[in-house]
């Protein structure tokens, strides 16, 4: 009786499980346009309802997903209203083309309220005393100061990879030297040369 019970309770989820691995895989290839224009909308996110996986569209709105029939494709992009798209479960063949059509989305901004300054004196005072951020180009000039890249330089610990290369270096010199005599630099003229530029160019100096 145990027996008949537990084949009883195995085969409906066996079937069911059957089921799922037989449901039909489709790849669904399109482009996604505006509905006003129909012009193509550029990197537009389409992901599949409720398991988390998708793709991206590309610069001229094509796309292509791999899902299954039954599945629910959700279409997002900023500035658009969010589409969704049931695959039919009766498709006959593997692949199927869809063109998408989303709508813009009127996005409301908040109320900005337009103050006039009482007097021309209040308002150079004002604007003479705001703090005005750095640029692009000063904040790129700033990380790219010599005497901050040298002391993060000289502050920089390798790492675990630095301090790897480092050593297959030196044990590279050193197998490149075995049966002579390691090379020296105090008889390398270009070395002396290197060594002559940086000291003209003070890079010795503190």
């Amino acid at each position: 009786m145990k027996k008949v019970f537990f084949l009883l309770c195995i085969i409906p989820s066996f079937c069911f499980a059957q089921q799922d691995s037989t449901t039909a895989v489709v790849k669904i290839a399109g482009v996604t346009v505006t509905s006003d224009s129909l012009k193509p909308i550029p990197f537009v996110n389409i992901i599949i309802k409720g398991n988390y996986t998708g793709t991206m569209g590309d610069y001229s709105g094509f796309y292509s997903i791999v899902a299954k029939a039954g599945d629910t494709l959700i279409f997002t992009s900023v500035g658009y209203k969010s589409t969704e798209y049931a695959i039919p479960d009766s498709l006959k063949s593997d692949q199927y083309s869809l063109i998408q059509v989303l709508k813009k989305d009127t996005i409301e901004l908040p109320e900005t309220k337009i103050i006039i300054w009482p007097s021309y004196e209040q308002f150079k005072q004002a604007f003479m005393n705001a703090e005005i951020e750095d640029s692009d180009l000063v904040r790129a000039k700033k990380n790219l100061d010599h005497e901050i890249l040298r002391e993060q330089a000289i502050n920089l610990h390798l790492g675990a990879k630095g301090n790897q290369k480092l050593m297959l270096d030196r044990e590279t010199s050193r197998l490149y030297s075995i049966g002579q005599l390691p090379p020296n630099n105090f008889l390398n003229p270009v070395a002396w040369k290197r060594l002559i530029k940086a000291w003209k160019e003070g890079k010795f100096e503190d």
